[in-house]
């Protein structure tokens, strides 16, 4: 779906098209219609309300901060590690960020965050291997396991003593309901921030004059996170299923179609987006949806902008400029538009 329009309409109607049926087009039927109902990504209202109420309890204003405090230190320490290597992969740089933020949201003991980056890489950036992605996603499922059993002997501040102490309807959620819910925040919560910061920085590559302009009016950079989002676009499509006969601009719906919104084409949509192809960091109006819309509108949507935000400005500490120093290799996906490899050069800057 290319329309901006249209594609807000879709996701915003929650009546008509639903995400219990899959959310996106390789999703297998059976394994999503076990997980329907149970996982936040796949469920409808009003349950899909019930779930986001206990998993967004764990966000307290303790836990803000402390997330907060990983989100610093961990930038400034990958940046850092970056800037006095000659040369780095992008990709492996911007890993770390957001996997040691979904492992302490989630309450993942800090000795495994190194186990758990380890993990997700393989799952997620394996270069197509399935036979290693599903052996890394099968280990960190059993991670999991073992994490709700710890958690429902010591609770703490986080997501999975949420989800352990919680219940829709009165009715407790099951180990194997917590642990796909978890998978699917490390999956969501990694794929969109990482690709984001990653194509971000490969966007002021070919844009420098849009880093020369944030480097000396650093008070955009709220207008430039939203950019980088709009112009990156992380996430290709989201899909639902519509559950009645309808209409979408002159296209005739029938119930049970599937219907794929096509999210990097409605945030290039001219009519709603000048230029839609400049990376423009003082974009203003700018009502992407690179974070869906809606019902499903990105849970963790402060918390990405948080760790954009805090990632370029590390960055902009250390960093004049920065290079190519290959060719980027981009992901062979239909779900991520993102990157496998992207060698580049980070030119040390005035820290």
């Amino acid at each position: 779906m290319l329309s901006h329009p249209l594609a807000n309409a879709v996701l915003r109607d929650g009546e008509t098209f639903v995400s219990s049926r899959g959310m996106r087009l390789d999703s297998p039927p059976a394994p999503t219609a076990q997980a329907a109902g149970s996982v936040l990504i796949v469920s409808d209202p009003p349950r899909h309300g019930s779930i986001r109420r206990v998993i967004g309890s764990a966000f307290t204003p303790r836990t803000v901060r402390r997330l907060e405090s990983t989100i610093r230190q961990t930038a400034s320490s990958i940046v850092e590690r970056a800037v006095t290597g000659r040369d780095c992969d992008a990709v492996q740089m911007a890993a770390r960020l957001p996997v040691s933020v979904i492992c302490d949201m989630l309450g993942v003991p800090r000795q495994d965050w190194e186990h758990l980056l380890e993990l997700s890489m393989r799952a997620m950036g394996s270069g197509g291997d399935r036979a290693v992605e599903i052996e890394a996603n099968s280990e960190i499922l059993a991670y999991y396991e073992h994490l709700v059993k710890l958690r429902r002997k010591d609770p703490g501040d986080d997501v999975v003593s949420a989800l352990v102490n919680g219940s829709v309807d009165g009715v407790p959620f099951s180990d194997e309901e917590i642990v796909l819910n978890c998978n699917a925040l490390l999956s969501a919560g990694n794929e969109t921030t990482r690709h984001s910061m990653v194509s971000g920085l490969l966007a002021f590559i070919s844009f420098p004059d849009q880093w020369e302009r944030l480097r000396a009016a650093p008070e955009l950079m709220p207008a430039a996170v939203q950019e980088i989002l709009r112009f990156t676009s992380p996430v290709m499509h989201v899909m639902r299923t519509a559950v009645r006969d309808t209409v979408i601009g002159d296209t005739d719906i029938a119930s049970g179609d599937k219907v794929a919104v096509w999210l990097p084409a409605a945030n290039r949509d001219a009519a709603v987006f000048a230029h839609p192809d400049r990376f423009d960091i003082g974009r203003e109006p700018n009502r992407h949806v690179a974070l869906s819309a809606g019902t499903h509108f990105c849970l963790g949507a402060s918390l990405a902008a948080t760790e954009i935000t805090v990632f370029f400005e590390e960055l902009m500490k250390r960093v004049d400029r920065a290079e190519l120093a290959g060719e980027p290799r981009r992901l062979r996906s239909n779900f991520i538009w993102g990157f496998e490899t992207a060698p580049v050069t980070l030119r040390g800057g005035t820290a």
